[in-house]
This record gives structure tokens, sequence and C-alpha cells, in this order.
């Protein structure tokens, strides 16, 4: 059956025009910082600094990224972040796809009671000087636990997955494995969890940026410099222009190069963000799949 295609009015076209260039605007924004970052690491400080440099890399060097190797610190509060971050995370989901699979559960009693209390402390926070003295209370101060637990549960997140949950597992699969003689623990190990790899991705990924971002809660609740993490020890460097401090392990790295400290400390900075970034950006793209997925789900249906 022959149809003739629409034909867009000068109105729609319009419309159209303006949206491409609105998209176009959107992505020059977000891009040209991330090139000139990645330029600027890897270009000579006078380029830089002079202003010669605007976009593409002047007179390639990779002595920024010499003495960042260098530095001890860089590499501890790596070690320190990746900890905290796979710690953080297992713990943010082992609360949240528990307690969001028993909210979603029909049988269960009270459930929006639960919810409704739940969602309090999304509107009334107690503020970070009794939080503060809290954990000072407890004695985490100085200890990982001061940087996982305080955010172990998220109600917006097990509100997703509550979504999730309901709108996606059959509730039909649910009573056969009933049937069959499975208890609610081997349900949720052997037939939720496997079906719910989306929202797992999806919460495992807000979750681990959200942890390898953070530095207000190390910034408050740590004192000893060998427990820093990456972004900790990054503020330093960007506020404090403190990449010299401790002279004994960079005075070897600083005398490689031509340049003098300060200089060579503006590059530093563009170097360092790239190599924080980076592990966020490599392990986007294995998740992207599941993630569209999932947030297309818990929250466009429930």
């Amino acid at each position: 059956m022959y149809s003739k295609a629409i034909r867009s009015s000068k109105g729609d076209k319009f419309f159209m025009f303006l949206i491409y260039l609105f998209i176009a605007i959107a992505l020059l924004l977000v891009i040209y910082p991330l090139i000139y970052v990645i330029s600027a690491s890897i270009s000579s400080p006078t380029s830089v600094n002079s202003g010669e440099m605007w976009l593409l890399p002047k007179k390639i060097t990779w002595d920024g990224y010499k003495t960042i190797f260098t530095y001890k610190s860089i590499w501890q509060g790596y070690r320190n972040t990746i900890y905290y971050t796979l710690l953080g995370t297992f713990i943010n989901l082992l609360c949240t796809l528990p307690c969001a699979y028993a909210l979603g559960r029909a049988e269960f009693y009270g459930k929006n009671l639960f919810m409704k209390f739940l969602m309090v402390p999304m509107f009334i926070s107690g503020g970070l000087v009794p939080t503060y003295l809290l954990i000072k209370n407890l004695g985490m101060n100085d200890s990982i636990w001061a940087l996982v637990i305080p955010g172990a549960v998220s109600v917006y997140n097990i509100a997703i997955t509550r979504t999730f949950f309901q709108s996606t597992i059959p509730r039909e699969m649910e009573e056969a494995a009933l049937i069959d003689g499975c208890s609610d623990f081997q349900i949720f190990m052997k037939i939720v969890l496997p079906l719910s790899m989306p929202i797992i991705a999806v919460m495992g990924l807000f979750c681990g940026v959200a942890h390898w971002n953070s530095y207000f809660s190390a910034l408050i609740y740590l004192t000893n410099k060998s427990m820093y993490s990456l972004q900790l020890i990054l503020r330093e460097i960007l506020v404090n222009q403190d990449l010299t401090k401790g002279t004994t392990e960079m005075t070897a790295a600083v005398a490689e190069v031509a340049y003098s400290k300060q200089q060579l400390a503006q590059v530093i900075k563009y170097g360092v963000m790239i190599v924080s970034t980076l592990p966020i950006i490599m392990i986007y793209p294995f998740l992207q799949k599941y993630f569209v997925k999932g947030v297309m789900v818990g929250s466009l249906k429930g």
C-alpha cells in the first residue's frame, strides 16, 4: 500500500533546527573543557600560562605526568579511593537491594507506612554538626567507616529499585518458586538478583561515582593523611598548590624538568584531573547498556 511521506511544515523545520542548534551548543559546552584539560595536561607550561594553547596541545611534553607518577601521595590516594569505592558500593547495594525487594512485596504489611517514614530524611536532615558529633561518639573518626556508613542507605535509590522490582520481576515466577519449595531468601538470591542486572548496574554506577568523587566526608572526618582519598589530595593540589610539599620525594622529579615549580604545578593540575577521572570514564561503556535500561524502567513505570 503506497503512502506519501508526511512533509514537515516550515514551523516544524525551524523547531528541529533550534533543537539541533541547542544540542550542538550543549555538546560544545561539555566537550570543550574536556579537550582543553587533556590538551593542557600534555602542553608546555609556557603555552598554557600564556594562553597560546586554547584547544589543541602546543609543544607536547609529558613532564607533568612523569612528575605525577613519582608523587607517592597520589598513588596512595588512588589505593585508598579504590578501597573506599568498592567497599562503599558493596555496602550500598547490600542495604538497598533487600530493602527495596521487601518494600516491593505485595504481602508486606505496612510497606507504604515504612516508605513514608524513610522519605522523611530526604527533606529533613540532621545537619553537619549533629552528624559529626554522632560519628565522633561512635568512635568512627579517622576510620573508613566514617566514609561508608553514614551514606549506606539512599531513599532515592531504594525507591527506584523498588519500582524496578515491581514492574519487571514477574510475580508468577516467584509464586512458582514458592510452590517448588523455595524460601523468600532463595527467591531473592536465585531469581530476583539474576533478573535485576540492569538496576544493579545502575545503582552500582551511581554509588561508585558518588564514592569516587566524594571528598567532603574525608575532609571532615579524616586527619590522618595516609588515609586521604584521591579527591582530597587533588583538592590540596588545586586549592593550596601544595604539590611540592615534602621535598624529599619531589626533589628528584622536579630536578628532571627545566621549568619552574610554579609553572609545572599548573600543568600537573590538569594531569591530575585526567588521572582521577579516567577510571570512571573507562568503566562507563561496559555498563551503558544496563544503565539506560535500568534508568528507563525504574523511572517511567510504577
